[in-house]
């Protein structure tokens, strides 16, 4: 009876071994119900951890040259890689320089020790819905707003040589003396995504937000090359740190909760979040932005209701829709697959650096100020006549590319 006792003991620790050990190999394949991998915390939640970046190049609107076209071939990416690749490394020449004026100085020299691009991904456009890969209409409102503040920015950049050499950047504006208009407070708000800023550095509230160290959105696609979001679990919470840039970041926390938002007096910088899951997705709805928000010229007003799901372990899809009835006449939706990265790999830095080490701002300001002591002992040009906008001046400062001509972005100009 003892013997039999033991062989009974000894088939159950046996059988129980194989149920844990067939748990263990099953954890991250695919669910019956979803097919998608199981990845779970220690609690029970689909795990999102990890550090996750953008692998490929995906404009966030269809460039109109492809305009009823979803997808790139395999042979349009080569084209595209081939032509970003040439121009990153083109070396400087006389022409490109422009010698004499402030273009020389614009960046026009060889841009690859500076500039990093991916391959270019398969889509057209992040954009997926309206289907044509665009953002939907402003609002007769929205179009007036933006106008006003256009018509703000040519005004102060007309006594310059962007505008007298006929630069992409004074579209729409015409050369001529300095105007009132330079001493007036701006018509909006200085933001980070379509305001381009203005052609003036009279306090820090005139420079954009990202020079103030106050960049980056919500949605946020990765339009800095390298940056990153890592995202860290709890029960019931969500955080995600964001890394813009060098020194450029700022951390995320999303409450897993049926409370309501705050109410709609109070407002925050980067929204008030709320999350829950929906099966393996996390959704989170945000709302009560500030009015200094700035996304694509949606500010107080604008909602999102984001989509985060992991599709395998290496793979998280980011679906965001977006909405402001002050701003767009409809709603629109864009996509974005983000790829794990490397946690021994990379050195992650928790704190945003860039508020401490902004010498870049101090530096602008301090030589605005010496450009009036000079012209007021007539040492030098009116500052006014000079131009002082990040990327707005002609030269290659947004992303490598040229203003226009063959070092151009490839996206927008035709195949050559």
């Amino acid at each position: 009876m003892i013997k039999n006792n033991r062989w009974l003991l000894l088939a159950g620790v046996l059988t129980t071994g194989v149920v844990v050990s067939l748990a263990i190999l099953l954890t991250g394949l695919p669910s019956v119900t979803t097919g998608k991998p199981e990845v779970k915390t220690p609690w029970g939640e689909p795990d999102l951890q990890g550090i996750w970046t953008r692998d490929v190049d995906i404009p966030l609107e269809r460039p109109a040259r492809y305009a009823n076209q979803e997808f790139f071939s395999d042979a349009e990416r080569r084209d595209l890689d081939r032509q970003i690749s040439g121009i990153i490394k083109r070396d400087s020449t006389d022409e490109r320089r422009a010698r004499g004026t402030e273009r020389d100085v614009n960046s026009e020299f060889t841009q690859e020790p500076f500039t990093m691009h991916l391959p270019v991904g398969r889509r057209t456009s992040l954009i997926v819905d309206p289907p044509d890969g665009k953002i939907p209409r402003l609002t007769p409102e929205a179009q007036k707003a933006r106008a006003a503040f256009r018509q703000f920015q040519l005004a102060l950049l007309q006594p310059t040589e962007t505008c007298k050499e006929h630069q992409p950047g004074c579209a729409g504006g015409k050369y001529g003396p300095v105007s009132p208009k330079r001493n007036e407070t701006p018509p909006g708000y200085i933001g980070a995504t379509t305001n381009a800023g203005i052609n003036r550095a009279d306090g820090p509230e005139d420079r954009t937000t990202t020079e103030r160290c106050l960049g980056g959105t919500i949605p946020d696609f990765g339009n800095f090359v390298g940056g990153f979001s890592r995202i860290v679990q709890t029960p019931g919470v969500v955080s995600i740190v964001y890394d813009m840039g060098p020194g450029l970041g700022r951390p995320r926390i999303i409450p897993i909760t049926t409370a309501p938002h705050l109410p709609a007096t109070m407002h925050q910088w980067w929204g008030d979040s709320r999350g829950h899951w929906e099966g393996d997705t996390l959704v989170v709805d945000v709302t009560n932005f500030s009015p200094k928000t700035e996304f694509q010229g949606s500010h107080e007003h604008l909602h999102l209701v984001e989509r985060w799901t992991r599709l395998d372990p290496e793979t998280i899809d980011y679906v965001v829709t977006i909405d402001d009835p002050t701003t767009w006449v409809r709603s629109w939706t864009a996509r974005q697959e983000l790829k794990k990265q490397s946690d021994a790999a990379n050195r992650i830095y928790y704190e945003p650096r860039c508020h401490e080490g902004n010498y870049g701002l101090i530096a602008l300001l301090s030589g605005a100020r010496a450009s009036e002591r000079a012209f007021a002992e007539g040492r030098g040009p009116d500052p006014a006549t000079m131009c002082v906008v990040i990327g707005g001046c002609g030269g290659f400062v947004r992303g490598g590319f040229a203003d226009s001509g063959p070092d151009a972005d490839p996206f927008q100009n035709p195949p050559r």
